[in-house]
């Protein structure tokens, strides 16, 4: 089969273009801007891509178009698609028809901490000698690609609420029909598709409803949307985590290391660089979902000490003169937070946090989060936000008005020269320059570094 994918350098397209050549199918795609890592891993695998959305594609004639969500009606190859009548679907419904038919689908959804939870989860099975498949929403360092087939009928894969594509509204994860299924948390995201929480709730209940009875849930248990999705209705196997019913953390030490506690029994004692309260409760999700299929708490506990988190997850991208610099891909408020106080915890006293923010996101952009920003950014000690005023990642509301009730420790730029002027100007030995988006910020990672040195 020959497919042409519509948005390829999306991570998650990239995903499942790799898999599907990996099945061997011919693959081809295109992207506006075909841009670095994604088009790079794409080509060493020998992936044609096209830049832009020409209707000259056309002449493909592939045996079906998968389109991204990010493409929507007026693109003019997708115009020409509807116009001819060409097969086409989406990447969600040809990964499900393809690649999860006749697998154990261990999925992980949730507003927060997804890919790192299914970066732990892949590596927890691998550990276990299970050789799993897996599609993940970045790229695991244990093993530098985001997306692979795998040698066994297990696949893992990060279940995202977002909607599939412009024909069809759904969250992606409806598609997927896990056997087992971490719901990891729950709040208001997404605000260009989902009208309010409730909304959001609704989509979460259809995964529930797709879960067969001999399946599992694996549900955080101190949240509330969560309880409610669950009050709807639950046919399959059920255990929580975060509470003393089932799954949850104790003996928290100063270096982030506990006990792993199931229904009274403790299994064993966590040791890992994954710091925060946030990461504890990613870790009892993972062992309970490897234990469904498995892997003993025990050997999963032991997989933590060889775990290397995922690119863009609280990344040190270099250290010059003694700032560090980082990368994270946090831009929910409530990511930013817990981001913020992670990074606390690792450095020394005295040592300050330099908070580089770009809300990117739809959510965002839209405003719907900005008075929550000031509260996520209070453990920073000086923050920078970084706002576009033109092109389509423009803001829609007044960052510096947003990030006022910081008071002089906070400065918004519309500049990004300006703004790396500024952190340069700033920083001291011993200071930690966070960065946080969840795009490519204009390679501000590497300008700061350079213009650290210089």
């Amino acid at each position: 089969m020959h497919i042409h994918i519509l948005g390829i350098c999306g991570t998650f397209m990239g995903g499942v273009a790799l898999l599907a050549r990996a099945a061997g199918h011919t693959v081809t795609g295109c992207d506006a801007g075909v841009y670095p890592p994604m088009s790079t891993m794409l080509e060493e695998q020998g992936i044609a891509l096209t830049e832009g959305y020409g209707v000259e594609q056309m002449a493909l004639k592939p045996d079906v178009f998968v389109i991204g969500n990010a493409l929507s009606r007026g693109n003019p190859l997708v115009e020409a698609i509807l116009e001819s009548g060409a097969p086409y679907t989406s990447g969600a419904q040809w990964l499900s028809e393809h690649v999860l038919q006749d697998k154990w689908v261990l999925a992980v959804a949730g507003t927060h901490g997804k890919t790192t939870t299914t970066a732990i989860l892949t590596w927890m099975l691998e550990h276990a000698g299970m050789k799993p498949g897996f599609l993940i929403g970045g790229v695991p360092q244990n093993f530098g690609v985001s997306a692979r087939m795998g040698e066994t009928d297990f696949f893992v894969i990060e279940a995202d609420e977002y909607d599939t594509a412009f024909f069809d509204k759904r969250s992606k994860f409806v598609h997927y029909r896990p056997r087992t299924a971490i719901l990891n948390n729950l709040e208001y995201d997404h605000a260009d598709i989902f009208a309010d929480l409730a909304a959001i709730e609704t989509q979460f209940h259809h995964l529930v409803r797709t879960v067969p009875a001999s399946g599992r849930l694996l549900v955080n248990g101190t949240e509330e949307s969560l309880a409610r999705v669950l009050a709807r209705g639950c046919w399959s196997e059920r255990e929580l985590f975060g509470t003393a019913s089932d799954w949850q953390a104790a003996n928290v030490a100063a270096d982030d290391s506990f006990d792993v506690v199931f229904r009274g029994q403790s299994l064993g004692r966590v040791v890992t660089d994954l710091t925060g309260a946030h990461n504890r409760m990613n870790i009892l999700a993972a062992i309970a979902a490897a234990r469904h299929v498995g892997v003993d708490p025990a050997a999963a506990i032991e997989s933590l000490k060889t775990f290397k988190s995922v690119k863009r997850r609280l990344e040190l991208r270099g250290t010059v003169r003694g700032v560090a610099v980082y990368d994270d891909f946090a831009h929910h408020p409530t990511a930013v937070d817990t981001t913020v106080a992670g990074l606390k915890k690792r450095i020394a006293p005295g040592e300050r946090i330099l908070a580089v923010l770009e809300p990117r996101s739809n959510t965002m952009k839209l405003g719907a989060m900005k008075a929550a920003l000031p509260g996520s950014l209070q453990g920073a000690d000086r923050v920078y936000g970084y706002g576009a005023t033109e092109g389509k990642h423009a803001l829609g509301w007044d960052l510096a008005a947003a990030l006022a009730p910081l008071g002089e420790r906070a400065a918004a730029f519309s500049d990004l020269s300006q703004l790396v002027a500024a952190v340069v100007r700033d920083a001291r030995p011993g200071d930690h320059v966070l960065v946080m988006s969840n795009g490519g910020f204009g390679g501000v990672h590497d300008k700061l570094l350079e213009a650290l040195q210089a």
